[in-house]
């Protein structure tokens, strides 16, 4: 029977992936609160959304919706983040940030009704964020240890994902502008094939540079001025075919000396004014060659 989900990869052709529209709970009236840079337009926002799941459909992605209703859950449209799919089912994480909680067994009860087994979720003190996880290949995971993912998830994260077969690299993530803001592992790296991955080396551990060196990675680097405006936060469709944020002009142009296809996507209230970007806006159920 053909696979219906299984992602541990950050490249593979990206074949059914679960998005959530914003809704009024995305246009807070309290941007501050949220750190985002501004209060969202919803009717602008929803635009954006359709267009790119327009993008994502167009590359050959069955695009599902998580439509559960999350009032208080701004950052709901940030999918990626509550949860990641392994061969064997879902980890259901366990958010950092405090205002975000609540939105792990609302997606949790989604990719039950779509056919994903819960294999394991976080508990106790346990915090972890799919923004600081990234699959470096099927069976290696990077995890970033930052305000968002702390040294219990780490450890329930091996408890999940070890008999698995999956080996976890550990990356130590620098305090940058503080506990407030968010700067998650994929902050500072995305894999766009098997062995390029662009990345922002000013925050990047020295360690973790010298492995990905090691690993044969080749890395396109961000400039300072396209760090702020999410030049690091880029989405694989499929090996060397990548989706990301307009605006980064420096950055595109390297990706496609690098040999990629870079497609772009207009994210001023959905990703800009609130810090996630196409990683964050899509949770892949299924990648697969």
């Amino acid at each position: 029977m053909e696979r219906s989900y299984g992602s541990q990869s950050m490249v593979e052709p990206l074949r059914r992936v679960l998005v959530k529209r914003p809704d009024e709970a995305f246009a807070v009236d309290d941007p501050q609160k949220w750190h985002y840079a501004g209060r969202p337009d919803l009717e602008i926002a929803q635009r954006e959304h359709d267009a790119l799941v327009d993008i994502l459909r167009q590359a050959g992605a069955e695009v599902l919706y998580h439509d559960e209703s999350q009032p208080d859950h701004a950052d709901a449209i940030y999918v990626y983040d509550p949860a990641i799919v392994t061969d064997e089912g879902a980890v259901i994480l366990s958010m950092g940030k405090a205002l975000r909680r609540g939105e792990e067994s609302a997606l949790a009860r989604r990719l039950e009704e779509l056919g994903v087994p819960v294999q394991y979720t976080l508990h106790g003190d346990a915090r972890a964020e799919g923004g600081d996880l990234l699959w470096l290949d099927h069976d290696t995971l990077a995890v970033g240890l930052g305000f968002r993912t702390n040294a219990e998830g780490l450890h329930q994260l091996r408890e999940a994902l070890e008999p698995l077969g999956v080996k976890i690299i550990v990356v130590q993530l620098p305090y940058y502008t503080g506990p407030e803001a968010c700067l998650h592992l994929m902050s500072l790296i995305s894999l766009v094939d098997h062995d390029v991955a662009v990345v922002y080396p000013p925050l990047l551990p020295v360690p973790f540079w010298q492995y990905l060196q090691e690993r044969g990675f080749r890395l396109v680097g961000v400039p300072d001025e396209e760090f702020e405006s999410m030049g690091p936060n880029v989405l694989a469709l499929a090996p060397g075919k990548c989706l990301m944020p307009e605006g980064n002009p420096i950055t595109k142009r390297r990706l496609e000396e690098a040999g990629c296809e870079v497609l772009t996507y207009k994210g001023n209230e959905i990703s800009l004014k609130a810090e996630g970007g196409p990683t964050c806006l899509t949770r892949p159920i299924l990648r697969a060659p």
